[in-house]
């Protein structure tokens, strides 16, 4: 259902309000360069720092630029299943062709309670739900044991994998089926993640790169591994250099250089990556040809 270069989109802000013009020029800028789906309000979107509102409207915005030309997955989760429903209506209300759910941060639930978890969003979701593991930010990690039974609801399509641990693509093909698709979240190892059996990337460099982002999944596709080589050594500088301070400033900066007028603007407790930052996105730009 979902496959190839997905960019986690940035939400471009105009002083407390979100620039929904500046949103809609990347959504179609995304759309012409190749990008195969888009999702918004994800943790590059700066999801948490967004009220309902404005996240619904970042919804219905992207939604109503994307036009049907490709699939719209909106970021809807929340480490409160309540909560989680509430944008899953939303979205979707808004038009969207699935939901990203993120794993339960913070409060830490159990693999019990993951499951619990997925099982009321599930039972209570319209759309199709690709989950979100991520252990890095929530702590928590959806065990392979628990992903093949969230794999067996009805409404649950595939994964977004950010464990890093590349093995999890072979045992949760294993566990989960050939049908359950499997989405990188980490963009410097999706080479190895597709061709272990992944289909694609949920990805952070795409927002800046979204031509050669596309170009090295279609290659990957295409059993190119040659060509899908080159553009890793090509875009692997700028995976590394946008993580160089706390995403997504470095993203937004670097678009601010590819795409010069951007806005910047990060919602506190975000805050102007450093110098240091600054100049290996610069240098990344330029060996990726992209400045």
């Amino acid at each position: 259902m979902f496959y190839g270069s997905i960019p986690a989109l940035v939400t471009p802000f105009s002083g407390d309000c979100v620039d929904e013009d500046s949103l809609r020029d990347l959504v179609e800028w995304q759309i012409a360069e190749g990008s195969s789906a888009l999702v918004p309000c994800g943790t590059t979107g700066e999801a948490p720092t967004l009220s309902n509102p404005e996240q619904y409207r970042v919804f219905e915005v992207t939604v109503q630029q994307a036009r049907g030309r490709v699939p719209v997955i909106a970021g809807c989760g929340s480490n409160s299943t309540a909560t989680c429903l509430e944008h899953l209506k939303a979205a979707k209300e808004a038009g969207a062709d699935a939901a990203l759910i993120v794993t339960g941060y913070y409060n830490k639930p159990s693999q019990a309670g993951l499951l619990a978890h997925f099982r009321e969003v599930d039972a209570a979701s319209e759309l199709p739900i690709i989950v979100y593991n991520i252990p890095g930010r929530a702590i928590v990690d959806i065990k392979i044991e628990t992903m093949a039974e969230i794999s067996r609801l009805p409404n649950v399509v595939g994964v977004k994998d950010a464990t890093g641990d590349l093995g999890r693509v072979t045992a949760q093909r294993l566990a989960c089926g050939e049908q359950f698709c499997q989405l990188s979240g980490n963009d410097e190892t999706a080479l190895a993640f597709n061709a272990m059996g992944g289909v694609g990337c949920i990805s952070v460099s795409a927002n800046v790169a979204p031509r050669l982002c596309a170009d090295f999944q279609e290659a990957t596709r295409e059993g190119r591994w040659d060509d899908a080589l080159k553009l890793q050594d090509r875009l692997y500088p700028l995976h590394t250099a946008l993580f160089t301070d706390t995403s997504p400033g470095p993203v937004k900066y670097a678009l601010s250089r590819v795409r010069p007028g951007f806005p910047t603007a990060l919602r506190l407790p975000l805050t102007e990556p450093s110098d240091a930052s600054k100049q290996a996105v610069d240098k990344a730009l330029e060996h990726a040809g992209l400045i």
